[in-house]
């Protein structure tokens, strides 16, 4: 088991019922905002895709998703329970043939079996899963900001509703989100690990946006690993904001302008991934069947525990924890749902 932190004479200001309480006011304010903001649609969303399709979100490669077979035809076929929609909602806006500059949005609920449990790390994943058509002249830098500056613009209309919302709320964003790149990161602190660099960016400035996260630094690694055919690597990252109650950064949003055809096939190229080509959804991009967009995953239970200040995921979302993991949150006041 991984080791979990317990924040000093821990207790939080809310019992069960007013959590759970919050917890919808929470998720049903965020995402009323966040639609109106990038005019984005409320779509179903799949619990399971088709292995052979390509659909699923492979992560970093090497994730093996859970997995079951039903008979189609006399043959058995594999189906994957997803990790994210960072593909199907491609596919789906090219389906439902939303217009430029609209999106759609889901409610992604996901397995990672593979997980290691910690303060903010579950067997289960809930994300608001969200995607934009663009033009292909917005693949650039300066979109890819405006479009953060829009998400934190709701983050910052969330955090001044919870404080009209519950007495004593301090406040937990600054004014700006900061921008910084990977290798700009690295620069600056070249002695630390990937880790150990956001943790002291985002104690010193609160809440950023970390641009390129897969592509390879001058050490010859990525600050970490992102799978090579939905986002494009120049041109995506995470947003980052400093937990107090954990004293650590914490990561809401992973986000990115996706792959042109001939940026899937260069991270393919580099990751040694070119076999997924053969798969039906990377056909259909480098045919330009599929529109070109923007999209990512915000985190549920991780806005929650943040913005309600909890020391463990556990107390927002409903998951199985290790049974000495239970006994260590109870016994220091942190009690999981």
């Amino acid at each position: 088991m991984t080791k979990i932190y317990i924040p000093k004479d821990y207790k939080s200001n809310l019992d069960l019922a007013q959590t759970q309480f919050f917890i919808k006011e929470i998720k049903d304010f965020f995402q009323y905002a966040l639609a109106r903001n990038l005019e984005l649609l409320r779509v179903s969303a799949p619990l399971f895709v088709k292995e052979e399709t390509g659909l699923n979100d492979n992560l970093s490669g090497v994730e093996n998703a859970v997995n079951f077979s039903i008979d189609e035809n006399g043959k058995q076929t594999k189906l994957e329970i997803v990790h994210s929609l960072a593909k199907w909602k491609r596919y789906a806006l090219h389906r439902y043939n939303i217009p430029k500059y609209k999106g759609l949005y889901a409610d992604m609920n996901a397995i990672r079996s593979f997980e290691d449990l910690d303060n903010t790390h579950s067997l289960y994943v809930d994300q608001w899963d969200w995607e934009k058509v663009i033009d292909e002249k917005d693949r650039n830098i300066d979109f890819l900001k405006m479009t953060v500056n829009t998400i934190f613009t709701t983050l910052k209309d969330l955090d001044y509703h919870m404080r009209l919302k519950i007495q004593g709320y301090e406040t937990l964003l600054p004014d700006e989100i900061t921008f910084i790149d990977t290798q700009e990161l690295e620069d600056k602190y070249p002695n630390l690990s990937p880790e150990e660099r956001e943790k002291e960016i985002v104690k010193e400035k609160k809440a950023v946006f970390l641009i390129g996260i897969g592509k390879k630094l001058k050490s010859g690694k990525p600050h970490d690993d992102r799978s090579p055919d939905y986002d494009d690597w120049n041109l995506n990252g995470d947003i980052i904001v400093y937990n107090p109650i954990l004293d650590d950064a914490l990561e809401l949003s992973s986000m990115g302008i996706r792959v042109s055809p001939e940026a899937l096939k260069h991270q393919l190229e580099v990751s040694g991934n070119l076999d997924r080509l053969e798969k039906s959804y990377h056909k259909s991009l480098i045919d330009r069947e599929l529109p070109f967009t923007i999209g990512g995953g915000i985190g549920q239970s991780r806005l929650c525990m943040f913005f309600l200040q909890k020391a463990h995921i556990g107390e927002v979302q409903v998951s199985v924890w290790p049974e000495e993991m239970i006994k260590e949150c109870s016994d220091n006041g942190i009690i999981l749902l």
